[in-house]
C-alpha cells in the first residue's frame, strides 16, 4: 500500500514537472548561510551524531512549496545543508504542528515566525524513530514567508531557530541552535536538496518512508533539459 502511494505521488509530481521543469515545488527561494550548534546534553534520542556536541558552517533555502503570490498562505519550506566528514547532509523542514497529531500534518502560513517546521518522516535511531522540528527564536516580529518579504524584514540582522528531536507522541528535546543569515552572494541557490541521498551521520531510514518518498526524488533529480526535451516532443506530438 505504501509503494503504491509511493508511485502515486511520484506520477502527481512528474505531471507538476512537466510545467515547473527546474523546480516542480519550492520554485522560488530565499539563500541563507549560516551556523549550526549541537549542544549535546542529557535527552538522547539514538543518533549519535544529533546528541554530539558540535558546531558546522551550513547553507539553507527558505522557500514556500506550492509558489502561491506573496502574501497568500503556502506550506513554507526549509532545506539545510552541512558538511560531516567531507560530505553533504540535507535536512528538509515543512511547516506542520507540534502536538502529537498535528505535527503529521503540513499546514499553510502567511508568516515564519511562529510557524513549527518539521521532518514529519521520522528518521531511525538505535532506540526508535525520531523526528527533527525548528522554531523561531528571535527576531519577534513578523517574518513573511514570501522569500523576497523575508529578506526585507530580517534585513542584516540574523533569524535564529531552536532544533529540536523527538520520539513519535513524545515530548520535543531542543538539541541545537540554528543561526541563519541572507546570503550577500545571490537571492536564491542552485543547489538541489536531497535527504535521501545526502542523510543524517548514523539515522537509519525505515523501508516504509523510502518507498514513500524515493519515487518523488527520483523525479525530482531527472535532468532539466531531458524532462524540457520530453514536453516539448508531446507538444509536437511525438512520443
Amino acid at each position: 500500500m505504501v509503494a503504491t502511494a509511493g508511485r502515486v505521488f511520484a506520477r502527481a509530481f512528474a505531471a507538476v514537472k512537466t510545467l515547473r521543469p527546474d523546480r516542480p515545488i519550492h520554485p522560488v527561494g530565499l539563500h541563507l548561510r549560516g551556523r549550526l550548534e549541537r549542544q549535546g546534553g542529557p535527552f538522547r534520542c539514538g543518533i549519535a551524531w544529533l546528541d554530539a556536541a558540535g558546531n558546522d558552517d551550513v547553507e539553507a533555502r527558505l522557500s514556500r512549496s506550492i509558489g502561491f503570490r506573496p502574501g497568500w498562505p503556502d506550506i513554507i519550506g526549509l532545506a539545510v545543508r552541512l558538511t560531516v566528514d567531507g560530505g553533504p547532509v540535507d535536512i528538509l523542514l515543512a511547516s506542520t504542528g507540534m502536538s502529537r497529531a498535528g505535527r503529521y500534518v503540513l499546514r499553510m502560513r502567511r508568516s515564519v515566525g511562529p510557524a513549527a517546521l518539521t521532518t514529519m518522516m521520522p528518521y531511525e535511531g538505535t532506540g526508535g524513530p525520531v523526528q527533527l522540528a525548528a522554531r523561531t527564536l528571535r527576531p519577534h516580529g513578523r517574518l513573511p514567508a514570501d522569500p523576497r518579504g523575508f529578506r526585507d524584514a530580517l534585513g542584516g540582522s540574523e533569524w535564529v531557530l531552536g532544533l529540536y528531536h523527538g520520539r513519535p507522541g513524545a515530548p520535543w528535546q531542543r538539541f541545537a541552535t540554528l543561526m541563519l543569515r541572507a546570503s550577500a552572494e545571490a537571492a536564491d541557490t542552485p543547489v538541489r536538496f536531497d535527504p535521501m541521498q545526502h542523510p543524517i551521520p548514523g539515522a537509519g531510514t525505515y523501508s516504509w518512508t523510502q518507498a514513500l518518498r524515493e519515487p518523488s526524488y527520483a523525479v525530482a533529480r531527472r535532468p532539466v533539459e531531458k524532462q524540457t526535451r520530453r514536453r516539448a516532443d508531446q507538444e509536437r506530438g511525438g512520443p
